[in-house]
C-alpha cells in the first residue's frame, strides 16, 4: 500500500468526498452525485471549513482521496466540563476496504481528539451496518447508548 497521508480537506476535494459518501448502499440514496456538484455541498464544506470545531479529514495516497471523516469537538458541562470529539460520515474508497485505510484513519482522528484535550470519543453508525459495527468494536468502541434521530 502507498503510503497515507492524512489532511484537512480543501475545498477541491469536494467532489472526491461526496463521490466516497454516495459509495454505498445508503450514500446511494441519499447523497446527489448528478453531473453538476449541487451547490448545498459547498455551502455545507464553508460553513464546516470556518467553524474551529469542525475538520473534514481526508486520507491521501498516491495523490488521491480514498478516504474522509468528519471529526466535531464538542464541549459540553456533563462529565465535569468534558470535550468530546463527534466522528462522522466515514468512508474509504470500495477497492481501498480492508488495507488498514479505515484503521489508520480513525487512529489519527482519535489522536487528533487527544491532541484538542477530549475525554471521550463518540460516533453514530446506521443499524443496518453490521461489518461497520464489528470494526468499531475492533478498535475499542462500544455500543454504550442507543441513538434517536428524527428528521426535520
Amino acid at each position: 500500500m502507498a503510503a497515507l497521508a492524512f489532511r484537512r480537506a480543501r475545498r477541491d476535494d469536494l467532489e472526491a468526498i461526496v463521490g466516497l459518501l454516495a459509495n454505498d448502499p445508503l450514500g446511494s440514496t441519499r447523497e446527489d452525485i448528478g453531473p453538476a456538484m449541487n451547490p448545498r455541498y459547498g455551502e455545507a464544506f464553508a460553513a464546516i471549513d470556518r467553524d474551529p470545531n469542525q475538520l473534514l479529514v481526508v486520507a491521501e495516497s498516491a495523490g488521491a482521496v480514498i478516504g474522509c471523516l468528519q471529526l466535531s469537538f464538542i464541549p459540553g458541562l456533563s462529565r465535569l466540563g468534558m470535550w468530546r470529539g463527534q466522528i462522522e460520515g466515514v468512508r474509504v474508497a470500495g477497492d481501498r476496504r480492508g488495507e488498514g485505510v479505515g484503521r489508520a484513519l480513525f487512529a489519527w482522528a482519535i489522536d487528533a481528539c487527544r491532541r484538542r484535550g477530549c475525554g471521550l470519543v463518540q460516533l453514530t453508525t446506521d443499524k443496518s451496518r453490521p461489518d461497520a459495527h464489528r470494526f468499531y468494536e475492533a478498535l475499542g468502541f462500544r455500543a454504550s447508548h442507543e441513538g434517536y434521530k428524527l428528521p426535520l
